[in-house]
């Protein structure tokens, strides 16, 4: 039992993980899904977490016996300069970039929490200070290049939300005959032709690539440098099924949410920040303020971890130190938070160009990104004897035809936003 509490304490970049996708976009599919379908499509999130686990843990195991990022790694197995090219374009161009579009989502999704928890808060100018309060938290914690401190403050942010959410979506009293049916149904309603499309959007919220650039990055720093590397990847894997399966568990605490009262009442939510105003008329005061507590905490933990994995991401592709405190390394994140500042500042509540973009450059890069680290996992002048086994590869490959199911769909609302936004 010493052991296993000694490993809890070691419970971080898989934390890290939690905070990055549980951000408003889950949010508001999971509020979504919940007041659309019921609990019907549980079973989605429940394949993604599985999908998660299997692919982080992959992603972990990479950054502690090659102490390298995936970036990195990819350098070292490809050395010709037109490969290394090829790779630092794609990288840089979907994770960097695409991380710019998320941030001004995850910045202004705070924002609805603050403004739905506390109601005094809801003008145009008290919404400016508060985007500009919330990029300055984000700024000075990323500035201290301190990989400790923004490891806790974001495990610390994950029990949060895993409160919140967990106490609200007991208050609402669910059925949980239908809850647990609804987990392992596996149907898909068909009622309005788009359950498959939030089935989707539940799935491309969970499985982010660039949290796979993270997650390799942030365990090398963690337990890179240990000696026994056994006993760092026994650590990994319990802080992967923890932190990720409790980010698995507030996901599926907000469908739980949405479906016990949204769903019952036919009240349709199009955001996070609806669903916890909507939640007052049923649930009291206090839901509503509780519910933006948590939405606030899912953009803030967002809103760190997007520029942090977009830093690592681009030093490590492009052969640079990915060292917190190096000036390069910050100028990628100091970027990536100066674009969201400005766009939430100016481009309105819902930038729907910027999100647009974000989508599409999820839906390509996630299958490439599983593929790619699938090809290093298997290198073992990388890898040694910590390589792929069979059955794990095996495991992979189905997770990756879910990826590329995940573009397909993803693509299909982007083609479909597009020709409805140039339509205008």
């Amino acid at each position: 039992m010493g052991k296993f509490s000694e490993r809890l304490k070691n419970i971080g970049p898989g934390a890290l993980v939690a905070a990055a996708f549980i951000g408003p976009g889950t949010v508001t599919s999971c509020s979504t899904s919940g007041a659309s379908y019921g609990y019907t499509l549980l079973w989605a999130m429940l394949l993604s977490v599985i999908s998660v686990i299997i692919m982080q843990s992959m992603a972990a195991r990479l950054g502690i016996v090659s102490k390298m990022g995936l970036g990195q790694a990819l350098r070292t197995k490809y050395t010709n300069p037109v490969a290394r090219i090829f790779l630092a374009v794609l990288v840089i161009a979907a994770v960097f970039v695409g991380n710019i579009a998320y941030e001004t989502g995850n910045i202004t999704g705070s924002v609805l929490g603050v403004q739905s928890a506390f109601s005094s808060l809801s003008g145009d100018g008290a919404k400016k200070v508060i985007i500009i309060v919330i990029a300055i938290v984000a700024a000075v914690l990323l500035w201290s290049g301190s990989y400790v401190y923004i490891e806790k403050f974001l495990t610390a942010l994950v029990v949060i939300m895993g409160v919140v959410f967990f106490v609200t979506a007991f208050a609402a009293k669910p059925d949980w005959a239908a809850v647990f049916k609804g987990m392992f149904g596996f149907q898909v309603p068909d009622t309005d032709g788009k359950a498959w499309m939030t089935v989707a959007a539940l799935m491309g919220t969970t499985v982010v690539p660039y949290n796979i650039y993270l997650h390799a990055s942030s365990a090398s720093k963690k337990w890179g440098d240990d000696s026994d590397v056994s006993e760092g990847l026994a650590n990994s894997r319990l802080d992967s099924i923890i932190s990720i399966g409790l980010g698995g568990l507030i996901s599926m605490a907000i469908i739980i949410c949405a479906g016990a009262t949204m769903n019952v009442t036919g009240t349709t939510i199009t955001s996070g920040g609806e669903m916890a105003q909507s939640l007052e008329p049923l649930l009291g005061s206090w839901a509503t303020v509780f519910f933006g507590i948590g939405l606030f905490a899912a953009g803030i933990s967002s809103t760190i971890t997007a520029p942090l994995a977009a830093a690592f991401a681009s030093t490590g592709i492009l052969g640079w130190d990915e060292d917190l405190k190096s000036t390069r390394f910050k100028v990628f994140w100091i970027i990536v938070v100066a674009f969201g500042l400005i766009a939430s500042l100016f481009l309105g509540k819902s930038p729907q160009e910027i999100i647009l973009f974000a989508q599409a450059a999820n839906a390509f890069l996630l299958p490439i990104t599983g593929i790619l680290l699938l090809i290093v996992a298997n290198d073992r002048k990388i890898m040694k004897e910590y390589a792929n086994k069979l059955w794990f590869n095996v495991l992979v490959v189905m997770v990756i035809g879910v990826f590329i199911f995940i573009a397909a769909r993803n693509m299909n609302a982007f083609i479909d936003g597009f020709n409805a936004l140039i339509s205008k």
